[in-house]
C-alpha cells in the first residue's frame, strides 16, 4: 500500500469514529424533570432484570432520552454514583442500536453493584430488544 493510500485509510477511519460520536452526543438527552420521569412511569412499560429495572415510553421529539435513578437503598454517594456510571456506559454501548422517539428511566437496583458495564450492557440489550425499540439489522444473528 502507497503511503497516500495508507494516510486516505486514516483520515476516513478518524472521520468515521468522529461521526459516529457526534451523532450520539447529539441524539442523547437527558431526563431532568420530575413530570418525565412521572409520565414515564405511568404512562411506560417496564421490563425487569436483576440489576436494574427499564421503563421505556415513546416520546414526541426525534430524541432518544435517558433518566436514571438511584435510590439511597442502594448504598452512599460513591456507590450510587458507580451504579449510575456503569447504567450510563451500558446505555452508551447500545444507544447507536435504538431507534429514535423513546425515553428511557432506568431503576437501578442493589445487585449493580457486583457487575461490570459490560454484563449491564448485555441485559440492557436482551430488554430493549423485548420491548422492540431496539433496530435489528437483517445480517445480524438473533441469539435468545
Amino acid at each position: 500500500m502507497h503511503a497516500a493510500e495508507q494516510k486516505e485509510e486514516r483520515n476516513c477511519h478518524i472521520k468515521s469514529h468522529f461521526h459516529v460520536a457526534f451523532t450520539f452526543i447529539m441524539k442523547l438527552l437527558k431526563l431532568k424533570e420530575n413530570r418525565d420521569f412521572r409520565r414515564v412511569y405511568n404512562r411506560g412499560k417496564s421490563y425487569v432484570c436483576p440489576y436494574f429495572v427499564v421503563y421505556v415510553n415513546p416520546n414526541r421529539s426525534k430524541n432518544v432520552r435517558l433518566g436514571i435513578t438511584v435510590g439511597k437503598k442502594i448504598g452512599n454517594a460513591v456507590k450510587r454514583n458507580r451504579a449510575k456510571r456503569v447504567i450510563t456506559a451500558a446505555f452508551s454501548a447500545v444507544c447507536p442500536q435504538i431507534t429514535l422517539g423513546y425515553d428511557f428511566v432506568i431503576v437501578a437496583r442493589t445487585r449493580i453493584l457486583n457487575v461490570k458495564s459490560t454484563e449491564v450492557s448485555t441485559h440492557l440489550t436482551r430488554l430493549l430488544k423485548n420491548a422492540g425499540v431496539i433496530e435489528i439489522k437483517k445480517d445480524e444473528n438473533i441469539a435468545d
